[in-house]
């Protein structure tokens, strides 16, 4: 307690820094003694062996630099904070009318971000963000220069959305790069960024940004409220905002959209919604999402607009696939044969015969061993990931049809199964419907067909209460607006896509004139 006492220089109830709390530290201001800041800060590091302290004196004066070696770019802070200190004679700052610090940065200190602090807890949080401190004697003000070095991997295309056509770069894990990614295609200053700091350890930025005058004000107040009221000690990923902010979060859905495309990002943020990035990871979260996002890959937008309406109804035969495949197969041959024409029927029953085990347990096992095997080879290195997984189906499949263990139609459907689950371009949708299977699996096997309808009804019935930040997850279609159908059952030409999604971009719905239909050329002889 006296030590700490004696580094401030007043009389204070607080604990000795070692033990002091960053909320704490919040009413701790800087001394005028460099000395005592020196030990003070010393103190605050302790034990921090990447902090690197450098005294220089200049100009019959002294300063102290403090900065992150892990995180600070040392080039930096040799070539624009402490040669241009070395090389000062500095006569003009003692006549200065502004502090010492201050007259650093607009005199001698050539980086290109500075700010001035007095408060030690700002200063601790921006030298572990990989700001340089620079303190000087008899200046109860520090000047901050940013000096961010840390090492990120480069641009490259997202390995979970690849595309035929469309842009190459994805988000990294550097969040200052991802806000360039997004300002360098949205060159507006109606593009807002506003930030907050989560995590009372990991100290994590997260900026939610939106467009101003297309965005609702109420889902942006309703965004930065329930981020702003997040506790917690520490964020790693996008995933756990994600869970803290979702709507209903006992729902095998997703009600946030996540993704590491830039481009996918501000086409979101084109329709209204808002964009939350998070330091630190790729993937970035939109909000509000509906049914259909799930469904549509951005390389919708880049090829013609027939071939991709096309696509669109293969997802949607597939999603119906995924999900009740294995439940229509178990239900028709464990209860309703009489719907199988006669000939297959047959087929079935002599692939059946020597199989002991009924068509539920059949198709229970195979999907847990597809489950294991796909899992397998994510985990796996990637130079033989993929062989496991094909080579493990193609070995366990045949060898179970051969010992009698599953029919040979059983895998046949759990293999198409998995196919369809696989057509769904968003993951974090595709896992909701993987594990929509197994629930309408079991009530295939106890109730037939009707356990199956029984499951469609309440599936229908979930999805049409689901909301994300107020919005309706099957918008458009329920309640219905007609104009924004062009993008959900078709894909219509980009010309024809006039109007913006009424439910979050009712602020400015128009996107385009009309009048832009391309027509063919005509000469003069016609």
């Amino acid at each position: 307690m006296k030590r700490f006492n004696k580094w401030i220089g007043t009389k204070t109830n607080h604990p000795p820094i070692a033990e002091v709390s960053p909320e704490d530290l919040e009413s701790v201001d800087l001394s005028s003694a460099l000395d005592k800041n020196e030990a003070m800060f010393q103190d605050i590091f302790k034990n921090c062996s990447d902090i690197v302290f450098r005294k220089v004196s200049y100009a019959e004066q002294e300063s102290l630099v403090v900065y992150l070696a892990s995180l600070s770019d040392e080039q930096v802070i040799d070539d624009h904070i402490l040669k241009p200190l070395f090389e000062s004679d500095n006569k003009q700052e003692a006549e200065s009318k502004f502090s010492r610090a201050a007259s650093l940065g607009k005199s001698i200190i050539s980086a290109g971000s500075t700010k001035l602090s007095s408060q030690v807890q700002e200063i601790v949080h921006n030298v572990l963000d990989g700001y340089a401190a620079v303190l000087t004697d008899t200046d109860s003000q520090a000047l901050l220069v940013r000096a961010n070095g840390a090492k990120y991997r480069s641009l490259e295309e997202p390995s979970s959305e690849q595309v035929i056509r469309g842009p190459r770069d994805g988000f990294i894990e550097n969040i200052s790069t991802n806000m360039g990614l997004i300002r360098g295609r949205l060159k507006t200053v109606k593009l807002k960024m506003e930030s907050v700091i989560i995590g009372d350890l990991t100290q994590t930025q997260v900026v939610m940004t939106y467009i101003v005058g297309i965005a609702e004000d109420s889902l942006i107040e309703e965004v930065r409220k329930r981020v702003s009221r997040i506790q917690i000690d520490g964020v790693l990923d996008s995933g756990y905002i994600e869970e803290f902010i979702e709507d209903l979060p006992y729902s095998p859905f997703p009600q946030v959209h996540s993704t590491e495309r830039p481009d996918v990002v501000v086409a979101e943020l084109l329709e209204g919604k808002a964009a939350i990035l998070v330091d630190n990871t790729p993937f970035v979260l939109i909000v509000p999402m509906t049914f259909w996002t799930g469904l549509q890959a951005s390389e919708d937008y880049y090829i013609r607009w027939p071939i991709a309406t096309f696509v669109r109804w293969i997802r949607f035969l597939f999603i119906f696939i995924a999900i009740f495949a294995p439940s229509l197969y178990v239900a028709i041959t464990t209860f309703h044969q009489e719907m199988i024409p006669t000939n297959l029927v047959l087929s079935i029953a002599s692939s059946r015969e020597a199989v002991p085990f009924p068509a539920m347990f059949e198709a229970l096992s195979m999907e847990i061993v597809f489950e294991a095997l796909r899992e397998a080879g994510i985990r796996l290195p990637k130079q033989i990931g993929q062989a496991i997984s094909i080579v493990g189906a193609l070995v366990i499949g045949q060898a179970a049809v051969e010992a009698g263990i599953v029919s040979a139609p059983i895998v046949i459907i759990v293999s198409i199964t998995g196919i369809a689950t696989f057509a769904i371009p968003r993951f974090n949708f595709a896992s909701g419907i993987r594990l929509l299977r197994f629930p309408i699996l079991f009530l295939a096997g106890t109730l037939g067909l009707y356990g199956v309808v029984l499951g469609f009804l309440c599936i229908v019935l979930h999805v049409a209460s689901l909301r994300s930040f107020g919005v309706p997850y099957l918008t458009p279609l329920g309640p219905i607006t007609v104009t924004n159908l062009k993008d959900i059952l078709i894909r219509a030409p980009i010309w024809a896509r006039r109007f913006r999604p009424h439910a979050t971009g009712i602020n400015d719905p128009i996107r385009e004139p009309t009048g832009q239909k391309p027509s063919p050329y005509r000469s003069k002889r016609d």
